[in-house]
């Protein structure tokens, strides 16, 4: 009874010992912990909070890009000369109609020539049907079809420059109504190594084959989107992480004053007449004007946007 008492005993005892088959689990919590790691990894620390908080603030301003964006409207291009200036200029026809019998002459002969050259389809078609496709214009024997342009979204623009590792440098025109001053920004956009160009999808100039020819070119390599909604395209752009500046006659600035050129940046221009719409301009973080010693009232959308992106790239240099 009493080696039954013991051995009862020694069953609920509460009493530890070594134990059989620890796996060296003792021994290993003996061991070091390796190095300490550096405060920006240590949870808790003041500098693990400000690292993630950088974190957090690099993935909001890189948006996935929305790729698709609008499309534009076919256009033709309508007489010998324009035919032959835009296919000089490298605007991206697609078809070149010849009117049956024409009278050749030296603008006839070149278009054809610049038309093979370029690999676009040659149709021959009679008078009637010219009149009827131009709506009885004056076309002159020649026609040149435009297809629709593919615009970009607003984000891709912004997008493209971040995977690139660049802060972004975009323009975006507020009732710029006239495609020459739109081909004009393109061109200095493109010149000063800015990201793209982004339009109003009402009331503005689209790009039309007088943009095309006014960009000389860099129509090809330079984006142009287009905006459902300017002013929430711009409030996208600063959730984004850009700043938006709005040239205006009255800003609160001058452009020599102002200090954020050289990052995620996009300018605003108005047009020449009535400037930046009320709420663009409410919208803008910032608003500058450009110092005129000669007395000018105002510049052109193309020549004040030409200005400001000079010295943007003179401060990213």
């Amino acid at each position: 009874m009493a080696g039954n008492s013991q051995r009862r005993n020694r069953r609920t005892s509460n009493k530890k010992g070594a134990q059989v088959g620890s796996g060296g689990k003792r021994r290993r919590g003996l061991e070091g912990k390796g190095p300490t790691p550096p405060a920006s990894a240590r949870k808790g620390h003041v500098k693990n909070r400000v690292a993630n908080a950088k974190a957090k603030q690099a993935a909001a301003r890189r948006p996935a890009p929305r790729r698709g964006g609008a499309k534009g409207t076919a256009e033709l291009v309508v007489g010998r000369n324009p035919v032959v200036e835009a296919l000089r200029e490298g605007v991206p026809a697609t078809t070149l109609y010849v009117q049956q019998f024409i009278d050749s002459d030296e603008r006839v002969r070149e278009a054809i020539q610049l038309a093979t050259e370029g690999g676009l389809n040659l149709l021959e078609a009679p008078r009637p049907e010219l009149d009827r496709m131009t709506n009885g214009l004056n076309h002159q024997g020649l026609v040149a079809q435009i297809p629709p342009y593919d615009y970009a979204h607003p984000e891709d623009l912004s997008a493209a420059a971040f995977d690139a590792g660049e802060d972004p440098l975009i323009v975006a025109l507020d009732g710029v109504t006239d495609p020459r001053n739109l081909g004009a920004v393109v061109r200095s956009v493109s010149a000063f190594g800015g990201h793209g160009v982004v339009v109003p999808e009402r009331r503005a100039a689209g790009m039309t084959a007088g943009a095309w020819k006014t960009s000389a070119g860099t129509a090809a390599r330079t984006p142009v989107a287009r905006a459902t909604n300017l002013t929430r395209a711009l409030e996208s752009y600063q959730k984004a992480g850009l700043t938006v500046v709005g040239l205006a006659a009255d800003g609160e600035l001058e452009l020599q004053d102002l200090d954020v050129l050289d990052g995620p940046v996009v300018i605003v221009v108005g047009s020449e007449g009535k400037g930046l719409s009320r709420l663009v301009g409410e919208t803008c973080d910032v608003r500058v004007r450009i110092p005129m010693p000669g007395g000018a009232e105002s510049l052109n959308a193309g020549v004040a946007a030409g200005v400001v992106l000079w010295e943007a790239a003179r401060r990213r240099a």
